[in-house]
């Protein structure tokens, strides 16, 4: 086995109402104003030609496989004021 880096970076356009909260790990989340709450992690898509459509994993076994071999994830939720 190789190790594989990915760092995933994303900046978005959100309602003002959004927040970042913690969870009692300290895991940062979003909070959403309809009481819901929002992570932003990997979902592994797959493909039998990169031409084609692209969809999620059609049995949990696939995604189950690509998610033990994350060996850690990490997210920054900041939000940059003007």
């Amino acid at each position: 086995m190789k190790k594989l880096k990915v760092t995933i970076k994303l900046e978005m356009w959100v309602p003002d109402d959004w927040e970042v909260v913690h969870t009692s790990e300290d895991t940062p989340v979003l909070k959403l104003p309809n009481g819901q709450f929002l992570d932003l992690a990997i979902e592994p898509l797959f493909a039998s030609d990169p031409e084609d459509l692209w969809t999620g994993a059609e049995d949990d076994s696939a995604l189950h496989a690509v998610l033990d071999m994350v060996e850690s994830e990490e997210v920054l939720y900041e939000f940059v004021t003007h």
